[in-house]
């Protein structure tokens, strides 16, 4: 069943655990999501990278997404993941997101603020919720890591924008870390203490399972998978025999990597069972 993305995470709220948001880039990814999260009985956010909005294909993406998450029995929620400007925040409300999020975590606070206000405004005259970043989560080529997000301005950026979810800088990155990384647990904690909104972890492909557990514990409430999505899908084809020509059949070794990678991460993140 579609649903927003406070409805969404309201459920993990309510349980103590993390809602798992993949990634997807195309149909095999979309089907091996779904048929992890209808196995495990788990509610799952689908996600699309802000570029695909940008260009041609979030338009044959979304109705797949939409397709899979109407047909679920578990709630599913289609997501707009770094939306990085209006552009790309129009298409994803025109394609069926029932959940977006803007990225303005590179600007100064202020412009921060500013700029997400506006998009949550927006988005809410068509009742769809918004996820903010403050601290900028960069990716693991970046020459160094950005400040932490400071929990006396992570109150005022919920207060002054209303967003419904709050993405912050802990220790992730994007992409595949060549030092596993290590989380400020105490620092999630505090934020989850000060605010009333959702807490977010960016960069959760690669993150020791230990990490996660304890970041769920402190009150994250969504984990985002990317690279780690892709690398399933890729590995499997890689092995795959060219012998099997026929794509549909090439793809079914393929679709089920992913759902194995998916249903290990539900897991992780508790939320098999909970739908």
């Amino acid at each position: 069943m579609l649903v927003n993305l406070q409805e969404i995470l309201k459920i993990a709220e309510e349980g103590n655990f993390a809602i798992p948001a993949f990634n997807t880039y195309n149909m095999e990814t979309v089907m091996g999501v779904i048929e992890a999260a209808e196995e495990l009985k788990s509610p799952v956010i689908i996600q699309a990278y802000s570029r695909l909005f940008a260009s041609k294909e979030a338009y044959y993406l979304a109705p797949i997404i939409l397709a899979a998450a109407k047909k679920a029995s578990v709630p599913v929620c289609f997501h707009l993941d770094h939306g990085a400007g209006e552009l790309e925040v129009t298409r994803a409300v025109q394609y069926g997101c029932t959940g977006i999020m803007f990225d303005a975590s590179a600007l100064s606070l202020e412009e921060n603020i500013t700029q997400t206000k506006k998009i949550a405004e927006k988005c809410s005259y068509v009742g769809i919720p918004l996820e903010g970043e403050l601290g900028h989560v960069g990716t693991v080529n970046d020459a160094s890591m950005g400040e932490y997000t400071n929990v006396e301005e992570a109150v005022l950026f919920v207060k002054e924008t209303g967003v419904t979810a709050l993405a912050i800088m802990v220790g992730t990155a994007h992409g595949h870390y060549k030092k596993a990384p290590k989380l400020d647990i105490e620092r999630i904690a505090q934020i989850h203490k000060a605010t009333d909104v959702s807490l977010v972890l960016h960069g959760g492909s690669g993150v020791p399972d230990e990490e996660i557990k304890s970041a769920i514990k402190a009150g994250i409430r969504k984990v985002n998978f990317g690279t780690d999505i892709c690398f399933a899908f890729l590995d499997k084809v890689f092995e795959t025999s060219r012998e099997v020509y026929a794509i549909d059949l090439f793809m079914k070794g393929v679709i089920g990597n992913v759902k194995a990678f998916a249903c290990e991460k539900i897991k992780l993140l508790g939320a098999d069972g909970k739908a």
